[in-house]
């Protein structure tokens, strides 16, 4: 890939209790950092613990310092739900807490893009116009990325109000029902986004599904190949863009961040070892890390 342009892909998310055993060791010990370990796999992960709680200073610094190691990581923000789910309660003190937190990321120059995630019911009527014009007019000294899923924002007209704010637009992969957002491969900014929630049309919109069931499913490598054509053009409008695998019960969001790197890369790539157990299809795409000094890379043809 030239320099000038670059695709980095991650999971969202780190910290889920059903990765121990599958991505992370079984019982792997007090000293064993999770965000350290995937951070020698990927270059991005995005902060989804961001949406529901802003993180404070110290927690920056120590997310910083985790990932020193991986000089060219950046993380990406979920800007807290207050701003996009509970619209209207947000006060100035919500504000400064989620300044503090993704300042100090910035500062140690691990901030890559700051995600706005609106909801479905979020839809393109003159209230919300008004409320997502003063939302990007609020934060926009930050990298913004806007993720909107009702099919009403899909316009013309709305695309070039995002180009001339320089907000970028987050192309996804979801369960599609009435009115939702298609796959895309748009550009609004020199920040490209593409997330994949997964195709769990059962547990989607069930509305007491637990958060795991809903992102519970894996994408087979026919699947992801659309969006490897659509990861292409966005990353050639594009100076740096991410690639976010959200569906992560079980660890399915890291196994299709790996397959995608690696299609992408056209050789196979590490990844942790746990994972071949449940995986085992993973070995047409990655190696496990105790043998990657043992496999002589291969290139697809």
């Amino acid at each position: 890939m030239e320099s000038k342009r670059r695709i980095r892909i991650g999971p969202a998310g780190w910290s889920y209790k059903d990765w121990e055993g599958v991505v992370y060791p079984h019982k792997p010990g007090a000293k064993f950092d999770p965000l350290e370990y995937l951070a020698k796999f990927f270059d991005t992960i995005e902060i989804n613990s961001s949406f529901y709680r802003p993180f404070t200073v110290a927690t920056a610094k120590a997310w910083a310092q985790r990932v020193a190691a991986a000089k060219e990581f950046l993380f990406t923000a979920k800007l807290h739900r207050v701003f996009t789910h509970e619209r209207g309660k947000a006060t100035e003190q919500d504000e400064q807490a989620v300044r503090e937190g993704l300042d100090e990321l910035a500062s140690a120059q691990k901030l890559g893009a700051v995600l706005l995630q609106f909801p479905w019911s979020f839809k393109n009527t003159d209230e919300d116009r008004i409320y997502l014009a003063k939302l990007l007019d609020r934060f926009k000294d930050y990298p913004l990325v806007l993720e909107i899923r009702h099919t009403s924002w899909n316009t013309p007209q709305i695309y070039e109000w995002l180009e001339e704010a320089a907000v970028g637009i987050c192309n996804i992969d979801q369960p599609l029902f009435t009115k939702s957002i298609k796959p895309a491969a748009l550009t609004t900014s020199q920040i490209g986004y593409v997330r994949l929630h997964g195709r769990n049309y059962q547990d989607w919109f069930r509305e007491k599904a637990p958060r795991d069931d809903r992102y519970n499913y894996l994408y087979s490598l026919d699947e992801l190949e659309p969006w490897i054509t659509r990861i292409k053009e966005v990353a050639e409008k594009t100076r740096e863009s991410y690639v976010i695998t959200n569906n992560h019960f079980r660890g399915q969001a890291v196994v299709n961040a790996l397959e995608i790197k690696s299609t992408l890369a056209e050789k196979l790539v590490p990844a942790p070892a746990p994972l071949f157990q449940e995986y085992p299809n993973l070995r047409d795409s990655a190696v496990p890390e105790l043998e990657v000094n043992e496999v002589e890379p291969r290139l697809f043809s």
